[in-house]
């Protein structure tokens, strides 16, 4: 999987109903599609120039994976982001990221760290944010395809992607993620390496900083109003 679903390759290669998830969840990552926004079929069609069959498949996985929710009568709208189930959030990674770093570290090969140490070769010429976050997020895709586990890839995946929708909502105005792309440098030393413990314990510590970042824009947006 590539870090953005603008890519002409993956776009050759996947379906319709594909193409239509991930440029839909792209959008609603990146808030072109706010929480609380109208989803309509017909609109989503125009927009992407795909037929009505798979934007209304792509619709239906978003909303098993809680990117999207539907309201008898009502319609369709992208789900907002309970802080409530931040934790949730974070403890489920807290536990998959590093058992895929573990097997990652023993079933990788060259070609994966290959990949990623030119991904961190770009971070300088990466011009903002975003960019730097697609560089994290790749690192990440390239982990959990080493791995050699297609239920861990594709459940890290979407939770990467609510993970990516906070930093959006909350981090981006406030915060650089060169350091978490930074950390990974590290994190492909011990890769490479094959030393599976040093993997696992260096990418907990990375999920759980990311968490931290989080939970501290929260607060601080919650208190923010009640300081006046």
């Amino acid at each position: 999987m590539l870090a953005t679903s603008n890519n002409p390759e993956r776009s050759m290669t996947e379906s319709l109903g594909e193409q239509a998830y991930h440029q839909l969840r792209q959008m609603i990552v990146q808030l072109t599609f706010a929480p609380g926004d109208v989803l309509r079929e017909d609109e989503l069609q125009d927009r992407l120039g795909i037929g009505r069959t798979p934007i209304r498949e792509s619709l239906q996985r978003l909303e098993r994976e809680h990117f999207v929710t539907v309201i008898p009568r009502r319609g369709m709208f992208v789900s907002g982001i309970d802080v409530s189930e931040l934790s949730m959030l974070f403890e489920t990674r807290a536990v998959l990221e590093p058992y895929a770093a573990r097997l990652a570290a023993l079933r990788g090969a060259d070609e994966h760290w290959d990949q990623m140490e030119a991904q961190l070769a770009a971070t300088s010429d990466a011009a903002d944010g975003n960019a730097l976050l697609a560089i994290d997020r790749t690192c990440h895709e390239l982990m959990w395809k080493a791995s050699g586990n297609r239920f861990l890839l594709d459940t890290l995946d979407m939770l990467y992607a609510q993970s990516d929708r906070l930093w959006h909502l909350y981090l981006s105005d406030v915060t650089d993620p060169a350091h978490a792309v930074g950390e990974h440098v590290e994190i492909l030393d011990v890769l490479r390496s094959g030393d599976a413990d040093a993997a696992a314990s260096l990418v907990q510590a990375h999920v759980a900083a990311f968490d931290e970042q989080v939970r501290s824009a929260v607060t601080a947006r919650l208190v923010a109003p009640l300081a006046g």
